[in-house]
């Protein structure tokens, strides 16, 4: 990657104004248009990053279908190809089945003919290193229609949901491959949201769902489907949403598929046995873009849960620039058992990221 890669636990978790990201924000290399709009009445499907993985894909799509949600209520969060092996075949399926789709880094990078993914991940990292190989499977697998597609994809989905209006994006409103986790400070949240002009964001580029409410508006991450949450389980996540007379039910649903195959692929591509593994233990590679938080969190098993979130009201003469945000975490429970699974060949510093960065400290609430 090029030397101004800007570490994420650094620079990008405080405004992202380095020269990386500056090649990364909205529309860069990309034609302006219009931002779609989509009016849903009806439970809506929301996941991220399918991530070349076709089994997962297949069964996330299944799912809908048995759930009775057509294509025009699925929405996936962007980065359709990464670790897997099935890059062309779940491209082909996505655009098959799901009615929307925002663009992710890696679409971003793969119709751009970049050399690399655009993740983000700090220079010299292990991530960096293992998405080297996958990524270069990914755009031998793209032929000119699948890259015309990505680039045509855009960078954001406007919808309104039970009267609520919201905004879907891959990582940050400006910056692709912005890190927005749990635990990312809350003025960051609120200066993404306040950007929007809408009453939440829909969000994904981290890997790991959450729903929070800040100030009354919502940040909700569905999670990805192509790689387990890294909780220890070889689960993968999505969400649905619900549309209730006084605001949305948002469920956290967790889904079962043929992780064994999706692996003996990643082995029969010579990809990264380290991702092959990563699908069976549900533990990611390494943990190098964690915030400390997220870091302890690492092993500890997510459960399903539903989160309601009420339709916020209308301040009528009040700034929310002169309100002190407050965060409150809907899902998962902030107080479920936190119990460490540290292990040091993947963990090298639980203070510092592979950068010799420090970890971003948990900021919600504060």
């Amino acid at each position: 990657m090029p030397a101004d890669v800007c570490p994420p636990a650094r620079r990008c978790a405080i405004g992202g104004s380095c020269g990386y990201h500056a090649k990364h924000r909205a529309g860069e290399g990309f034609m302006s248009r219009p931002i779609p709009f989509l009016r849903v009445d009806k439970p809506l499907m929301v996941f991220g990053g399918p991530y070349s993985n076709l089994e997962a894909t297949r069964a996330v799509l299944d799912e809908a279908a048995r759930l009775l949600i057509s294509a025009d209520r699925i929405i996936c969060t962007g980065d359709v190809v990464a670790y897997g092996a099935d890059a062309a075949a779940t491209v082909d399926l996505v655009r098959d089945r799901v009615g929307h789709v925002v663009m992710g880094n890696c679409e971003q990078s793969l119709a751009a003919g970049s050399d690399n993914c655009g993740c983000g991940f700090p220079t010299g990292s292990s991530c960096e290193r293992l998405s080297a190989a996958w990524f270069a499977h990914a755009s031998r697998e793209m032929n000119a229609d699948a890259r015309a597609w990505m680039a045509d994809l855009p960078r954001r989905i406007n919808l309104e949901v039970g009267g609520c209006r919201l905004t879907v994006i891959h990582g940050g409103v400006d910056i692709i491959n912005r890190f927005i986790f749990a635990s990312t400070a809350t003025a960051i949240k609120v200066g993404e949201i306040r950007k929007t002009g809408v009453n939440g964001i829909i969000g994904g580029h981290c890997g790991l769902p959450f729903t929070q409410v800040i100030n009354g508006q919502l940040w909700h991450n569905a999670g990805v489907i192509g790689m387990p949450s890294n909780d220890g389980t070889p689960r993968v996540w999505f969400s649905l949403l619900r549309p209730e007379a006084d605001g949305i039910a948002i469920e956290h649903r967790q889904l079962d598929y043929d992780y064994a195959t999706a692996a003996a692929k990643i082995r029969g591509a010579r990809l990264p046995e380290e991702y092959a593994v990563s699908l069976e233990t549900g533990l990611w590679p390494t943990c190098d873009v964690l915030p400390l938080n997220e870091f302890h969190e690492r092993g500890v098993a997510l459960e399903p849960g539903v989160a309601f979130w009420s339709r916020p009201p209308q301040l009528e003469g009040t700034s929310l620039r002169k309100r002190l945000p407050v965060c409150t975490q809907l899902w998962p429970r902030s107080d479920r058992d936190i119990v460490p699974r540290l292990e040091s060949q993947n963990l090298k510093d639980p203070n510092f990221t592979a950068t010799g960065q420090p970890r971003q400290r948990p900021r919600c609430g504060n």
